[in-house]
């Protein structure tokens, strides 16, 4: 898929504004957006959002939030090369571990232990290499629930490269349903689960939510993981609520530190009671129970 890059240049001061306000703004989209220095004697930085696809609603949006923080300059474009960036950024990196685990590409099996749990990810279009402190976190929550809990149906919400489902099913061989929005991360998610030898055990699915039949034919579950946005997480606790089995547990990530509290606080809301939380990078993993 295309990706543009649309930037605007401005001092330093206004920079920093225009950065967090778009930080906000597109909290909930996925649109990674940067800023840097480009010349300290002149005051010039550059802030740029990256966006998927069409980008002129994106672009009216953003147009918005510079209007409101007194940017009066145009927005530049730049549509940048069709290059899987993902793949390309894990050319040079190293296996993660995280607990008993282990995640790494074809090119480090040699670099597992004979005590570790391997999942071997290679580099594609769908989130979830263990690199990031979200992923990992989840995994270190993941082996601490299953093996005080012994789960026996989990659901992998918003699977992206599916590392979490296959964690879950290395770690106990239970039923594990792994969904995504996303056709493509679906496709990604079920080629890791074959490479991965969990096949018997995880099942993925495009799904949307939990309005999809599959949610109701293959729950109640005792164990939910989900690492998606904190904003989708908190609307999602009364239907979370609806399909986790009694004393099910709740593992929950791609939580910013500072949104903690509000997360925590739709669940309690939801009659769930928080038991931990871990901190990575920034980032939080939440475990939950009802």
């Amino acid at each position: 898929m295309t990706q543009t890059r649309l930037h605007i240049t401005t001092g330093r001061e206004v920079a920093n504004r225009i950065f967090a306000a778009l930080e906000a703004a597109f909290e909930g989209d996925g649109c990674p957006i940067a800023m840097i220095e480009i010349d300290e004697d002149r005051d010039v930085h550059e802030v740029s959002l990256y966006a998927d696809g069409e980008v002129v609603d994106i672009e009216r949006r953003m147009a918005e939030v510079l209007s409101l923080e007194g940017h009066a300059g145009g927005i530049e474009r730049e549509v940048l090369p069709d290059v899987d960036w993902v793949a390309k950024s894990l050319e040079g990196l190293k296996p993660v571990e995280a607990g008993r685990f282990i995640v790494h590409g074809s090119h480090d099996r040699k670099d597992v232990r004979a005590d570790q749990i391997a999942i071997e990810i290679e580099a594609g279009l769908a989130f979830g290499t263990g690199h990031h402190g979200t992923t990992s976190g989840c995994l270190e929550m993941i082996e601490k629930v299953v093996a005080e809990e012994k789960p026996t149906n989990a659901l992998d919400l918003g699977t992206g490269s599916a590392v979490l489902a296959i964690a879950v099913a290395k770690l106990a061989p239970i039923p594990v349903l792994a969904t995504d929005i996303d056709p493509v991360a679906t496709e990604v998610a079920a080629a890791n689960v074959r490479l991965n030898g969990a096949a018997d055990h995880v099942e993925t699915a495009t799904a949307e939510g939990f309005d999809d039949p599959i949610f109701a034919a293959r729950g109640p579950f005792d164990l939910i993981v989900a690492n998606i946005l904190a904003q989708p997480l908190m609307q999602l606790a009364p239907e979370m609520a609806a399909h986790l089995a009694a004393d099910g547990s709740l593992v929950l990530s791609g939580i910013l530190d500072r949104q903690h509290d509000a997360v925590v606080e739709a669940y309690v809301a939801a009659k769930f009671r928080h038991i931990e939380t871990f901190h990575r990078e920034g980032w939080v993993t939440i475990h939950l129970k009802n």
